[in-house]
């Protein structure tokens, strides 16, 4: 019997718990590995929907035993993106991601760090096993200048790589003057601000159709629900977008006019859109981003100037920001070269 040549490739992250951003992102990243003659494999919370929604072989990530015997047997082992390599989510998953990460280098497989950002990290015992894994990886990519330059510091080779969410080909623009609000559960995010940004979106879109989107609902959900209520006592009608693909959602955001929202990948999807955006900064990531588009930004502070803020979102010229966004491509061309 001949012997395939197709290389098997097992990949990791933070998969199968309907984050729409690492979804998008686990969906380009199968779709470029496909032309590649590969057997891929996903490391999932939820195999089943996994391997239905890519076509792809997927496991359980909790799964120890299956999890060792597919490292042992692939020939490249892929973790990101996202943001993995942190311990201020929890060190729990630190320390998951980083055994995989050894795992697959104690049997010499070739391990690629792919369109991460690293940190941030509350200890340096995380940043040292962080750093100790990460130099003897065969490949490691970030995407952001602050990631960059700490393993530069650290003396690590890396690619400066921009969100393989921008390689995502996205359906036409429909918009229909209907205003996205995106909101997700963080600790900076109380109830007065909540009220607050409500107040304003009534105040300046009392007309419009008004949309609030649930990226994850574990974590979004709730939060829509709260602030569609502050809305309501406003006489403001709405509609909650959730338990919906990536794909689903991307339909929707595409027949937006302006878009107020805090997840990255929701300020990156309504960017490339050219929507007129506001970005509301729970993390350093979103803030960054904002600044790189010159569009405004909240940080979630008590000194927080939303006249300003709101004045800017209609200033913003949507033409140059659609040109902005949609000139920055993805580097695939080193990851094509290992996996050959």
């Amino acid at each position: 019997m001949k012997k395939s040549n197709k290389k098997n490739i097992l990949i990791s992250g933070y998969y199968g718990f309907d984050n729409f951003g690492d979804e998008a992102i686990l969906q380009t990243l199968v779709t470029k590995l496909k032309k590649s003659n590969c057997n891929i494999t996903v490391l999932s919370s939820n195999p089943q929907k996994t391997s239905k929604n890519y076509d792809v072989d997927s496991i359980r990530s909790f799964n120890i035993l299956k999890v060792v015997w597919n490292i042992l047997k692939c020939n490249i082992f892929i973790s990101g993106g996202g943001s993995l390599l942190q311990d201020v989510t929890s060190l729990k998953s630190l320390v998951y991601y980083l055994l995989l990460l050894n795992l697959a280098l104690l049997s010499r497989k070739k391990v690629i760090i792919f369109a991460q950002g690293l940190g941030p990290f509350k200890n340096k015992r995380g940043a040292f096993w962080v750093k100790n894994t990460i130099k003897r990886c065969t490949y490691v990519s970030v995407r952001d200048k602050k990631s960059h330059y700490l393993l530069k510091k650290w003396g690590i080779k890396s690619d400066l790589v921009c969100d393989p969410f921008f390689d995502i080909p996205l359906p036409d623009a429909n918009p229909q003057g209907i205003v996205g609000v995106q909101l997700r559960h963080t600790k900076t995010l109380n109830i007065n601000y909540l009220k607050k940004l409500a107040q304003y979106i009534c105040n300046n879109f009392k007309n419009e159709k008004i949309e609030l989107y649930s990226f994850q609902d574990t974590l979004d959900l709730e939060v829509c629900k709260k602030f569609g209520e502050f809305l309501s006592e406003n006489e403001i009608k709405y509609e909650i977008i959730c338990g919906k693909t990536p794909l689903e959602i991307i339909e929707h955001i595409s027949k937006l006019e302006y878009m107020v929202a805090m997840r990255f990948h929701a300020v990156l999807t309504a960017v490339r859109y050219g929507i007129k955006t506001l970005a509301i900064s729970y993390d350093m990531k979103v803030e960054k981003f904002a600044e790189e588009f010159k569009i405004p930004c909240l940080n979630m502070r008590a000194d927080d100037n939303f006249d300003k803020a709101f004045e800017a979102l209609k200033q913003i010229n949507t033409k140059n920001l659609f040109e902005q966004a949609n000139e920055k491509k993805f580097n695939w061309q080193n990851l094509e070269n290992i996996i050959g």
